[in-house]
C-alpha cells in the first residue's frame, strides 16, 4: 500500500474468521488506517488475496463494498455535517436498501433525543455514535472501526466500547483498529501488533495483554 513514493504498508497476513472481534494496535504511523483503507479500496494496493467471504476483492470497486455487507467508521467520523442526524441515518442505509433508524436508537437513545438536529452541531462523542450508528444501517457483516475512541473525554470512551461489545455480541465481525491498546485487547477474541507498516506480534487478545514487549510498548508498563 502506498501513499505516492512512500509505502506505507509491507505486506501483511492478516485474518478475522466470522463472529470475532480481532484489534490492530500500533503507535502512530505503524499503518493501521492504511490498512483498513486498502481493504476498502479507498488507496491502492499491489498486493493480492484479499478476500472477503470467499471472494476476491482486491480489484472490487470502492462503492461495491458496502453492498456486500463490509462498511467502515472512518477515523474522523466521516458524517454529512449539514444533514440531520435522521439524514445520515438514511444515507447509510442507501447501499443496502434498508436499516431500520429504530434499531440505531434503541442503541443510541440520545440520537433519538437528536434525530432532527444538524449533525455539525452535535458533540464529539454524538457524533461518534452517529457515525457508528449510520454504519449499522447498512447491516454490515463485517464492520471496520478506525480509531473510535479518539478525541472523546473517557466517560463517552467507556460508552462507545460497551456499544462496540453490543454489536459483537449479536455476531457482527469486527476489525478495531485502536489507539488505546488495553481497551483494545481487552474487548477483542485476538489482536494483531503493527510496527513500521508490519504485523511484528499476533495471538490472542488475553496472551498479547500479558506479552511483556506489549505491555512496556503500549500498555505503559516497565519492563520486569
Amino acid at each position: 500500500m502506498h501513499y505516492g513514493g512512500i509505502r506505507a504498508v509491507k505486506g501483511i497476513d492478516l485474518e478475522v474468521t466470522e463472529g470475532e472481534l480481532v484489534c490492530l494496535i500500533g503507535a502512530n504511523g505503524a499503518g493501521k488506517s492504511s490498512t483498513l483503507k486498502a481493504i476498502c479500496r479507498l488507496i491502492p494496493s499491489q498486493g493480492q488475496g484479499l478476500s472477503y467471504c470467499g471472494e476476491d476483492i482486491s480489484r472490487a470497486q470502492v462503492h461495491e463494498l458496502p453492498r456486500k455487507g463490509l462498511v467502515m467508521v472512518p477515523e474522523g467520523r466521516g458524517i454529512f455535517p449539514q444533514l440531520t442526524v435522521e439524514e445520515n441515518l438514511a444515507m447509510g442505509a442507501y447501499a443496502r436498501g434498508g436499516g431500520s433508524t429504530e434499531k440505531q436508537y434503541q442503541t443510541f437513545p440520545r440520537l433519538k433525543e437528536r434525530r432532527l438536529q444538524v449533525a455539525g452541531t452535535l458533540s464529539g462523542g454524538e457524533q461518534q455514535m452517529l457515525a457508528i450508528a449510520r454504519a449499522l444501517m447498512g447491516d454490515p457483516r463485517l464492520l471496520l472501526l478506525d480509531e473510535p475512541s479518539m478525541g472523546l473525554a473517557p466517560m463517552m470512551v467507556a460508552r462507545i466500547f460497551e456499544v462496540v461489545r453490543e454489536i459483537a455480541a449479536r455476531g457482527v465481525t469486527i476489525l478495531l483498529v485502536e489507539q488505546n491498546a488495553r481497551l483494545a485487547l481487552e474487548l477483542a477474541h485476538r489482536g494483531y501488533v503493527m510496527e513500521s507498516g508490519a504485523i511484528s506480534l499476533a495471538g490472542k487478545a488475553s496472551e498479547l495483554l500479558e506479552n511483556p514487549k506489549v505491555r512496556e510498548a503500549y500498555l505503559g508498563e516497565a519492563a520486569a
